[in-house]
């Protein structure tokens, strides 16, 4: 008999897929590079994502798929807007993995992973920045997150670009000093920050090098800097905006739960966290904010046995699965 679920977070630097047995036992797990259909395009996402569940059924000792599972939960990373989601959904649907299937966004997983129902508001900031909620009765929010043109400000590869910005800026003349810029030297150890500008423009830096400045300027900010503790304090502010809004929308202000995940939040989000919960106790004096400890993977497995109508016991089993 086939799993029961095959999970899919797949994310912009990583994807994680699990197979996932009736009673909520996990059969395998493996992990593979990020491969958003943003990035790579469909049929490569595709490709991907087929190569690691057959690696994860053949870790299973199962015999080769498709089809891997009964039901297919893909979170995905690009999947922001409904034509994606219809684009996404057809893809995987050509190629067999499953007799049902359902395709969300990845921070979808996230909110999953962090609560017991699925109800709640969850937001991601890792690469990039976005931000889900879904009610009680099945109304859900979202954001586009597409970046600047959708209004998106923040995220790991944003921070790193403001980082380079400012050392920039503070080594020409044209900003305020800030120590930023002896931190970005030093990190790519080079003389100046001119010279990381011109193995960027020259491809010699690739510019997703730029994502590792986001936990330097973390660090920066926690040393007293200003213009770097400026910049952290925006990113909470936009991150609690966020929340906010969601919450209102869908009108959780009756002691609500706020989940948080994503790299930049597992790094600094502790630092982060009292700030976050104070601007969304402004609209929800009773809100619960927390981080998720749990891989969103585990989040997307729990949608997946939703779906199917798996039994409480199933459910509490996979919530409790150490990957």
């Amino acid at each position: 008999m086939k799993p029961a679920v095959l999970a899919v977070d797949g994310g912009n630097s990583k994807t994680d897929v699990l197979l996932v047995a009736d009673d909520g036992s996990v059969l395998a797990s493996v992990r593979g590079p990020g491969a958003s259909p943003q990035h790579v395009g469909v049929e490569r996402c595709m490709d991907a994502l087929a190569a690691l569940a057959a690696e994860a059924t053949a870790r299973a000792g199962l015999p080769a798929g498709p089809p891997f599972a009964r039901h297919t939960a893909a979170c995905l990373a690009g999947a922001d807007l409904p034509r994606e989601e219809e684009e996404l959904y057809r893809a995987i649907a050509e190629r067999g993995w499953s007799e049902t299937l359902s395709v969300d966004n990845d921070t979808f997983a996230l909110l999953r992973a962090g609560t017991d129902d699925g109800v709640g508001v969850a937001v991601v900031c890792g690469a990039g920045i976005n931000s889900v909620g879904v009610a009680a009765d099945g109304r859900t929010s979202r954001f586009p997150a597409i970046g600047r043109i959708s209004g998106d400000w923040g995220g790991g590869a944003f921070l790193g670009q403001e980082a380079l910005w400012w050392a920039v800026r503070a080594e020409d003349g044209r900003g305020a000093p800030t120590e930023l810029l002896p931190a970005v030297v030093a990190h790519f150890g080079t003389r100046s920050a001119a010279e990381v500008v011109e193995a960027l423009h020259f491809g010699e830096l690739d510019h997703a090098v730029l994502h590792e400045l986001c936990p330097l300027l973390f660090e920066v900010a926690e040393a007293g800097d200003a213009i770097a503790t400026e910049l952290v304090d925006r990113q909470a502010e936009e991150i609690g905006l966020m929340a906010s809004v969601t919450l209102r929308r869908l009108d959780l202000l009756d002691a609500p739960t706020v989940v948080l995940g994503g790299g930049v939040l597992a790094g600094a989000g502790r630092r982060l966290l009292p700030d976050i919960r104070r601007r969304c106790a402004k609209v929800a004096p009773e809100v619960q904010v927390r981080l998720v400890e749990a891989p969103p993977v585990i989040g997307a497995g729990l949608l997946g046995l939703d779906r199917i109508g798996a039994d409480r016991a199933a459910r509490e089993r996979l919530s409790r699965a150490a990957l």
